[in-house]
Order: C-alpha cells, then sequence, then structure tokens
C-alpha cells in the first residue's frame, strides 16, 4: 500500500499536497472505483478534523442558523446513497499539454476520475431546515483545508443545491469516509466538476452571489487561448463535459491480431445521459456501435466494450460518445487548448500494434 492506503500503482502526480490519479487498469475492473484507487485532488495538506469535536455551520440568507454534529446528520435526516462519477476539470491535461505547455499544472492523464456509492443525507433536507430567504440564489461550501493562503470553497447553484442527489457523505463504497477523501463529511455534487465537491467540509453559507475565492473566481474558469487568470477571468467551470476514454488496450500496447477487445468509459455530466458510444479503426471513415455495459444511474458513467478485428500492423482506435441532447465529443484536441488545460473532452485516440501469433 502506499500513502493515505493508496494502491502502489496509482500515479502520483504531487507528493504535498497529495495529488494521483488512477491507473488504467484499476478503472477497467468494473464500473465502480475501489476506493484504494481513487483518484485524489488536493490543493493543500490533508486537515486533522477530530470527528466528535466536529460541526457543521450553517448560515447566510437563511431564517435560522444550524450547528450541526455529525451524530445529529445521522439521526435528524433520512440517509440517502448516490452512485455518482466525479472528475476532475484537468482530467486527460496531458493531451493538450502535448500541443503546448500548460505551466504550473499537473500532468493529469485520464485516470483523474471515479465513481463510487456514497452515502449521507442530502444537502435539500438540511437547507430546508435551515430555510433560504427569499434572495438566496448561491449555496457555498468551505472546507478544513488551508491551500495555501484560503480554506477551499466554491458553491453552486441554490436550485441545484435542493436537488435530492447532492449530498453531505461521510461514507464511500459502503465504508466510511477516509481522511484522504474528506472525512469526517463532504459534499458530492453529481454531474459537476470535482472541485464543487468540496472535501472537509466544515461551513455551508447560503449566498446571494457565487463563491468569490480563489478557486472559484480565479482558478477553475475556462479562459480563452491568450487569456491571463484574474479574478472573474473566463468562464466559470461547473457541469462537466461529456467526456470518454479508452481503458484497455492502453495506448502503445502490442497486441495480438485478430479479435481485440476495447473497453472503456464514457460520462455525460449534468442532466444529460450516455446514448451512445462509438469506434472507429479506419481513421473516422465508417463506425461501430459499443456495447454499453451497467447502468450504475443518472449520475453515473457507463462502461462499455466492442470486439474489433485488427490486422497485423499499426492501428488507430478512435472513440466517439454521444449524450442524450444528442451532443458528442470535439474531432482533436488542438481547438481545445486553454491555459489552465482543462475540459479536454476530444475524441480520444488509442494507437496499438497488432502482431500476428
Amino acid at each position: 500500500m502506499g500513502r493515505y492506503g493508496k494502491r502502489a500503482d496509482v500515479i502520483v502526480h504531487e507528493d504535498e499536497p497529495f495529488n494521483a490519479e488512477t491507473g488504467l487498469a484499476a478503472l477497467a475492473e468494473g464500473s465502480l472505483t475501489p476506493t484504494d484507487a481513487f483518484y485524489v485532488r488536493g490543493h493543500g495538506a490533508v486537515p486533522e478534523v477530530d470527528p466528535a469535536a466536529w460541526r457543521l455551520r450553517v448560515h447566510g440568507l437563511v431564517e435560522r442558523e444550524l450547528d450541526l454534529s455529525l451524530t445529529t446528520l445521522r439521526e435528524a435526516f433520512r440517509v440517502r446513497t448516490e452512485t455518482a462519477t466525479l472528475q476532475c476539470a484537468g482530467n486527460r491535461r496531458a493531451g493538450l499539454m502535448a500541443i503546448r505547455d500548460v505551466p504550473s499544472e499537473a500532468p493529469w492523464g485520464p485516470g483523474a476520475t471515479g465513481t463510487a456509492t456514497w452515502t449521507g443525507v442530502a444537502l435539500a433536507d438540511v437547507l430546508a431546515v435551515a430555510g433560504p430567504l427569499r434572495e438566496a440564489a448561491h449555496v457555498g461550501f468551505e472546507g478544513a483545508d488551508l491551500c495555501p493562503t484560503e480554506r477551499f470553497g466554491g458553491s453552486i447553484r441554490l436550485d441545484k443545491a435542493c436537488r435530492p442527489e447532492v449530498l453531505l457523505a461521510w461514507a464511500m463504497n459502503g465504508e466510511p469516509l477516509p481522511p484522504i477523501h474528506g472525512a469526517p463529511l463532504r459534499v458530492v455534487v453529481p454531474g459537476y466538476i470535482g472541485a464543487r465537491s468540496v472535501k472537509w467540509l466544515e461551513r455551508i453559507e447560503v449566498r446571494s452571489t457565487p463563491w468569490t475565492g480563489y478557486f472559484q473566481h480565479v482558478a477553475y474558469r475556462l479562459l480563452p487561448q491568450d487569456g491571463t487568470p484574474g479574478p472573474g477571468e473566463g468562464m466559470p467551470l461547473g457541469v462537466v463535459a461529456l467526456n470518454a476514454d479508452v481503458l484497455s488496450p492502453a495506448d502503445g500496447e502490442t497486441v495480438t491480431a485478430g479479435a481485440v477487445e476495447v473497453r472503456g468509459y464514457a460520462f455525460a455530466g449534468g442532466e444529460r445521459h450516455v446514448a451512445r458510444v462509438d469506434v472507429s479503426i479506419d481513421g473516422a471513415t465508417t463506425w461501430s456501435q459499443a456495447e454499453l455495459l451497467e447502468d450504475l444511474g443518472q449520475w453515473a458513467w457507463r462502461h462499455w466494450r466492442i470486439t474489433v478485428d485488427l490486422a497485423p500492423g499499426e492501428h488507430e482506435i478512435l472513440v466517439r460518445a454521444w449524450d442524450s441532447s444528442a451532443a458528442t465529443q470535439p474531432e482533436d484536441e488542438a481547438a481545445l487548448w486553454n491555459p489552465k488545460g482543462y475540459v479536454n473532452n476530444a475524441r480520444p485516440r488509442v494507437r496499438v500494434r497488432a502482431a500476428a501469433e
């Protein structure tokens, strides 16, 4: 085992703060991502939180402020479980870095994503007790992690916060939430970039405006190619863009010529769902439809598979996903480059060599 109980094969991009992505083999194991392989995105040191002394403060534009213990949350509200995919906004950044450098950012590959079952209480149920005032429009979250000059935070719109799928979670994959993933309590915002699922949650603020902290107002924003990060510059990132990737075979792998099974995942984000996945082995001249595997619900990815026939030689496997709004993935990465390396949802390309037996 590696640090924080992680498998030895996780790909560590930074030791402190700890940042690591899931290896493709672990993502391919099944529709649920094992906790010991689940990716970690942190901006500061893992805080030491005493669950017995911990409290959740709910305040701002509410009729009544709340001060809740973990025991109160467990006993006073209905327990809910959601299966949801989390995905870092920088997932697949390495593909953009291959086109042009993205300074000061981690070279995330395709493993800054994962799907788990999350158990806790609905944020909506807690907000209903607090009673948002008429001018309330956003719900902000602040964690205990200092990174480096302010605590990590962010917000979502009140209408999303009042949806039943948004959880205050204390368990992951049926076990207590590990410290590295936000224990004793974290937010899980299905369909949104991972940065909105704030870990080590200590404070909920009901607001009239979006969160003005660095991570929402400066860092997690999509800039034009010639843009410069700054307060309010670019577009705030929220709903995850449609994405897909190949989990096996790996890029550069040598396979046996003939029938080759190709596996991957597709994730739609937001209110959308994956409708179809197509695979081409002839440069997008023709496409074959992949089989969608286990359906874990509205907020989770779909794994897929297809068997293709590869003659001896070099091949490129090209994939495109479609979602329920009839949107598909952009054709190539070059047009997606941006100064922070976000939202690389181009059609994935995997090059393999088929060798005769």
